[in-house]
């Protein structure tokens, strides 16, 4: 697995390191908000106590990118993060949308969270399929724009029936497993020590 987890994601672009005061929005959909877990298992809120940073919940099951797209100004004005998890992009692959114009939405929500003095770290979802692995969009806008991508956690997780609540959200063993490995991506990209 690890050196699956090596071979998937992009931490090699270094990030600022993060304040103690800081606060990190993790923004995105369904798998953001904790659907499949229950209370207080989301992986921002789990992610939170092991960084010791403010991790914001921000995540609306069933958001598509352009929906996001939509909703992110007022997130970034509400709550000024030094750090955005950005994770949608699933239910625009579930739905069989154009992918192309899923990938603008994505790569525009980067720049905008760039824009508004943010880093920005991309959590890749993985394509719907017989054998799971991250939507090849988010290697390409990690490449293009040069942002951090985490690619190799959520496939493995929903490729685990013990980690996942049903096919395409983790269970509570599953969200800690995400936060642990976004808590190391961090550490090993320079933003917590």
């Amino acid at each position: 697995m690890l050196i699956f987890f090596a071979a998937c994601s992009n931490s090699s672009l270094s990030l600022s390191p993060l304040p103690d005061d800081a606060v990190i929005l993790a923004f995105g959909d369904s798998l953001t908000s904790g659907v499949g877990a229950p209370p207080g298992f989301s992986y921002p809120e789990i992610l939170q106590g092991l960084i010791n940073r403010k991790v914001i919940k921000s995540g609306i099951p069933g958001e598509t990118s352009g929906e996001g797209l939509v909703r992110l100004p007022n997130e970034l004005a509400t709550h000024r993060p030094k750090l955005v998890l950005l994770c949608l992009g699933g239910n625009d692959l579930l739905r069989k949308m154009d992918l192309e114009k899923t990938a603008r939405n994505v790569s525009r929500m980067v720049q905008m969270i760039r824009n508004s003095g943010a880093e920005v770290v991309i959590i890749g979802v993985p394509k719907p399929g017989l054998v799971l692995s991250t939507a090849r969009f988010y290697k390409t806008i990690s490449e293009d724009l040069e942002v951090p991508l985490e690619g190799s956690l959520l496939p493995d997780i929903l490729a685990e029936s013990k980690l996942r609540s049903d096919p395409i959200h983790p269970n509570a063993e599953g969200y800690r497993f995400l936060a642990e490995g976004i808590a190391a991506f961090l550490r090993k990209s320079g933003a917590v020590p």
